[in-house]
């Protein structure tokens, strides 16, 4: 698990490095510039001439020292000061001053065509207003070069909080940023612009009064996966009902029970109408089809399952809304763990009432259409917002949100807050959020008789991170174009070996 801080939680991380801990700031640009300088080292060629693009702050500072830190090492290495150089900072003066006496060249005017690789280091996390003018005429030669290009700390022009791109990006082969992941370097285009991620050790770390507010997890941190029962039966593994599919709807139905089922869920049975019901059975014979619908079906039913899916290919008809509401008040009064997904989430933005029934016991999966749909705001203004959008609809409703998009938000909005890095561009196809949802309620099952009980939120970005697992799985056999929702599922199995691995380790 790896920390992801915001533009401010790192500039206090390292204001409070150098003020409380006594680090000096110019030993931290020099930290960062042997990082980056280590880094480039293992891209270096034959006939290598390389270019810093410096800014006046104190990414410019670290820029100069790159190219000092090269040019020592006999590589053919030149900085550029773009910035104006009456208001560079006090740790840039000191770097100029000594990348001159060191007699580093300096060019005014470069010929962009003549370097095998560019370095940016222009503007740092600070960037708070869009690129134009001469500074975009520069980032705009510096991407038309035909060279590497690599950043310090983050592409000049991508927002270090919300990835958005400022007026005009630097767009890198490789990014080194220092001391944790900025937060735009999670969301695209900003995670586009960075290319390969690098980051890099220099001597910032959390303290108690200052500590990043959002983590991502990583492949060993499926681990905490329990062990499965080797006594266990069909019941000790968990019972899921899926409320799902109308008519001409059965597919997401079929995706999300078998989902669960292939993540280990013991029974599953589908609630749903009765043209699905040859179809389902055709399709998933190992799950239980019910098509009835009235109060002592119903009843039954909740009492059954241990955990409830509503949503999945239900549809927005009024017998689709009878459905969810009840389902939706029961498993509110039994307090019943509930996954409500995809026109279970549109059906309650048309009914935004039914909130009233949900709550801690909750994980609400909306992909960004739908949570505009939910708090009626435009996507534009969720896409700039995406985190701070999650955390404030999940605190409204007390539930876990799982906002999903290319980076998925999983956050309780207490304070829990998961940046999901796993999946790729193949799973943007009709019918992975069905997966997901069947996914997570499985994750849910793996719970149930065990004697660990992570919180919802962990659980629920467990989920996520391994349906993103199972993308990239898929992605390296199948290629992305070729991707299907199904193909998740496929390397389900594969995905949850890596994870037993990572227990014995």
């Amino acid at each position: 698990m790896k920390k992801i801080v915001t533009c401010e939680e790192m500039k206090k991380l390292d204001g409070a490095t150098i003020h409380h801990i006594g680090v000096a700031s110019e030993v931290l640009m020099e930290r960062a510039a042997l990082k980056v300088v280590e880094e480039i080292e293992k891209y270096l060629e034959k006939n290598e001439r390389i270019l810093v693009v410096c800014g006046s702050g104190n990414n410019g500072g670290d820029g100069i020292a790159v190219a000092r830190l090269l040019y020592l090492k006999g590589i053919r290495a030149e900085f550029c000061m773009v910035g104006n150089k009456d208001k560079m900072t006090r740790e840039t003066v000191l770097q100029y001053k000594i990348a001159t006496g060191y007699q580093v060249p300096e060019v005014n005017n470069p010929d962009w065509s003549e370097y095998t690789t560019i370095v940016d280091a222009v503007f740092g996390v600070g960037l708070v207003r869009p690129i134009e003018g001469h500074y975009a005429e520069v980032i705009h030669e510096m991407n038309s070069a035909r060279a590497k290009k690599i950043a310090v700390d983050i592409p000049s022009g991508v927002n270090g909080d919300t990835g958005l791109e400022m007026g005009i990006a630097f767009s890198a082969d490789l990014t080194v940023t220092f001391g944790y992941r900025k937060r735009g370097l999670c969301f695209y285009p900003g995670r586009l612009y960075a290319g390969k991620i690098v980051t890099a050790d220099i001597g910032i770390y959390e303290q108690e009064a200052v500590k990043a507010s959002a983590c991502c997890l990583e492949q060993e941190d499926l681990k905490l996966f329990p062990e499965r029962d080797p006594g266990g039966n069909k019941g000790t593994f968990g019972k899921i009902l899926f409320v799902a599919g109308s008519e001409g709807m059965c597919g997401a139905a079929y995706l999300s029970a078998s989902a669960a089922l292939h993540a280990g869920v013991g029974m599953v049975k589908i609630q749903t109408v009765e043209e699905n019901r040859i179809p389902l059975q055709i399709l998933l014979p190992e799950a239980m089809v019910c098509t009835r619908f009235d109060e002592e079906s119903n009843e039954q039913l909740l009492s059954w399952c241990d955990i409830l899916v509503i949503g999945p290919g239900l549809g927005t008809s009024g017998a689709s809304r009878e459905r969810e509401q009840w389902f939706l008040t029961a498993a509110a009064r039994e307090k019943k763990p509930l996954i409500l997904d995809a026109d279970g989430l549109n059906l309650l933005a048309m009914h935004p009432q039914w909130k009233e029934f949900l709550g801690e016991n909750v994980i609400l999966t909306p992909h960004i259409g739908e949570m505009s749909r939910l708090c009626v705001r435009t996507i534009s203004e969720i896409q700039g917002t995406i985190a701070q959008t999650a955390v404030d609809y999940a605190k409204e409703t007390g539930t876990v949100c799982v906002l999903k998009d290319a980076c998925t938000v999983i956050t309780d909005g207490k304070g829990d807050l998961y940046l999901n890095l796993s999946g790729n561009s193949g799973m943007a196809t009709a019918g992975s959020g069905d997966v997901l949802s069947g996914l997570l309620a499985g994750v849910l099952c793996m719970y149930l008789k065990t004697e660990e009980h992570p919180s919802m939120v962990l659980k629920a970005a467990l989920g996520v991170y391994l349906h993103g697992l199972c993308g990239d799985l898929a992605a390296a056999e199948k290629g992305k174009r070729s991707m299907l929702a199904g193909d998740i599922i496929e390397y389900l199995p594969q995905a949850l070996a890596i994870g037993e691995e990572e227990s014995k380790s």
